[in-house]
């Protein structure tokens, strides 16, 4: 089997998907950003930019302190999940005070949609956005009922 080569339209979407997650996370207006186009690139869209402008633009936000994360592959472990996991448990906390819960509540909200982990403490970063989620739900729920 040869090697596989993505096609022009599939790296062109890329780029330009990278290129709008920069705009994003370097705060950008959108006349800032078309401003950006013309300086680096000459266009006004970056429909209209061709693989040497998407280069340039992308270099240009990667200068500018952009970094490109790659997708987490699955098995592979992410420095960052440890962070993750302790804001997320951070915004559990929160929860459970707006609940006017402890935290043996979110242990038993845990237990019940994972029942095959032992200890919360087990739960992956998605396990507890998952237990985050249903708090959220059970808060807005609780306040319908006050509503009425």
């Amino acid at each position: 089997m040869g090697r596989h080569y993505p096609k022009a339209t599939d790296l062109r979407n890329r780029e330009l998907a990278l290129i709008h997650l920069a705009k994003r996370d370097l705060c950008l207006s959108d006349d800032e950003y078309r401003a950006l186009l013309w300086s680096v690139a000459r266009v006004n869209s970056s429909a209209d930019l061709d693989w040497r402008g998407r280069k340039l633009v992308l270099d240009h936000f990667l200068s500018c302190g952009f970094k490109v994360q790659r997708a987490q592959q699955p098995g592979q472990t992410h420095k960052s999940l440890a962070a993750d996991k302790a804001a997320i448990e951070r915004k559990i906390g929160a929860q459970l005070k707006a609940l006017d819960a402890g935290w043996p509540y979110a242990y038993a909200v845990s237990k019940r949609q994972f029942p095959d982990v032992a200890r919360f403490e087990f739960l992956t970063a998605e396990q507890l956005g998952k237990v985050a989620s249903a708090l959220e739900r059970t808060i807005k729920s609780r306040q319908t009922k006050a509503a009425q």
